[in-house]
């Protein structure tokens, strides 16, 4: 079976530097892989929204270089739907050119089928192979890379010899344990993980249906945006496409099954990706598992072919189908007892589990003095010592690594409030805990 000239760009890149993935931007129209046909939709309702637009700014809203867009353009003037208003003398990439009536009347029509005004499509297929491409390699996560991104968090040697392997692999997490000892977190860490960027399309087509990739929120670009698109240049990459770092997403008890799917945007007529998608090569860390709109074994089941496969089906709205890349990796936080989840089939599908324990008293105080440090804080050893003495191991509560933050932060606002010298006291940190924590008084 021939493949197409878009797959065969993505291979002759493949060849060039088979380590890392760049999209090649297309000579042609025909490399680019999609019709002509589209790309004349999309310069006609452009031209009908914005008005004149010149062709170096049509070939960057495009996302593609002028001389590919360059016969299309020339098909529209000469079929008299667009029209060359002014130029500065330096061919067509410096024309303005608007819609002529015809024009405006059949960009009014493809306005009908979607409101969509970006970047050309990128091929589903074409997508696929650019996700498989930019996996994480075997052996990608070395202690040194892990240590550093924890840089700013007290974590013992033993937190990075269970971490280190569930994050190589790229595959699933539970990290489970009582609410206030950091999962989340500690699990957000790992945005400052050391890795190679990767390239996300800022739309697809798949069945001739457009769907939204790129997402401002979660996408962080690399790539100079303000680049001009000349005849002359070569580029650096395929512009239908942003280079970014790899993403990390999290959703907490928000999350629906229908937020699992595509999502029809019912104003453009396109569609949006769904969370899993987006964060197709980087982290989806779904916080407080057990708590969300579904039920964890609802969640688990919709995921158990796209774990076990590397892919994943989604439906359009009219009960169609397309297969797409599931390549995230997913991290399951959750307060629960693990076996209050599901049961051990339902364990043992996801791959790694990690018990974030109570902070031992040694690094309960090492944390509390790095948030006294970030607030420019002092608390003397001794005092620090005496409130240890009091409310953990006489009182009744538990180490947690949220608690040094809650305190403190409560003692900062006592400070502001009542105008006391910018200090830690015995009197003002007694009055933070009592503030913080329930008390519960033997003669209720």
């Amino acid at each position: 079976m021939s493949s197409s000239p878009a797959e065969q760009a993505f291979y002759n890149q493949q060849l060039v530097d088979p380590s890392r993935y760049i999209p090649t931007p297309p000579k042609t129209l025909e490399e680019s892989g999609v019709s002509a046909s589209l790309v004349e939709q999309l310069v006609l309702k452009n031209l009908y929204y914005r008005g004149e637009i010149t062709g170096r700014e049509l070939s960057k809203i495009l996302g593609l270089q002028f001389s590919v867009i360059e016969p299309v353009i020339q098909f529209l003037k000469n079929g008299r739907l667009i029209e060359a208003k002014r130029a500065t003398g330096f061919g067509a990439v410096s024309t303005a050119f608007a819609c002529s009536e015809e024009g405006r009347t059949r960009a009014k029509e493809y306005l009908e089928s979607n409101q969509f005004l970006g970047p050309v499509p990128v091929p589903l297929d074409v997508y696929l192979q650019a996700v498989r491409a930019q996996r994480v390699k075997p052996g990608w996560m070395t202690i040194e890379i892990l240590k550093k991104a924890f840089s700013s968090a007290v974590v013992t040697e033993d937190f990075f010899t269970k971490l280190g392997p569930a994050v190589n692999s790229f595959k699933s997490l539970l990290i489970y344990g009582a609410p206030g000892n950091g999962k989340t977190f500690l699990a957000e860490q790992l945005v400052h993980a050391e890795t190679s960027p990767i390239y996300v399309p800022y739309v697809i087509q798949a069945e001739g249906q457009i769907i939204k990739i790129f997402d401002s929120i979660y996408h962080e670009r690399l790539d100079d945006d303000e680049e001009s698109v000349l005849v002359q240049q070569e580029e650096k990459f395929d512009r239908r496409w942003a280079q970014c770092r790899r993403p990390f997403i999290t959703t907490g008890g928000e999350l629906t099954m229908d937020m699992l799917d595509l999502m029809y945007i019912d104003g453009a007529k396109i569609y949006d990706a769904p969370y899993q998608l987006k964060a197709s090569n980087g982290i989806y860390l779904i916080d407080d598992f057990g708590r969300q709109q579904i039920t964890p074994a609802e969640l688990l089941n919709r995921w158990i072919f796209p774990l076990d496969r590397g892919k994943d089906y989604l439906m359009f709205k009219t009960g169609s189908k397309i297969e797409v890349p599931f390549e995230c990796f997913l991290i399951f936080s959750s307060n629960l007892n693990p076996h209050d989840l599901g049961d051990e089939a339902f364990l043992r599908r996801l791959e790694y589990k990690m018990y974030m324990k109570n902070p031992s008293e040694e690094e309960y105080v090492a944390i509390f003095h790095q948030y006294c440090r970030k607030l420019k804080l002092e608390c003397p050893t001794s005092l620090l010592a005496t409130l240890v003495e009091e409310h953990y191991h006489t009182g009744n509560l538990k180490f947690r690594r949220c608690h040094p933050r809650d305190v403190l932060n409560v003692a900062l606002d006592l400070i502001r409030f009542e105008k006391l010298p910018y200090e830690l006291t015995e009197d003002l940190l007694y009055r933070a805990f009592e503030l913080k924590f329930v008390v519960t008084d033997p003669e209720d």
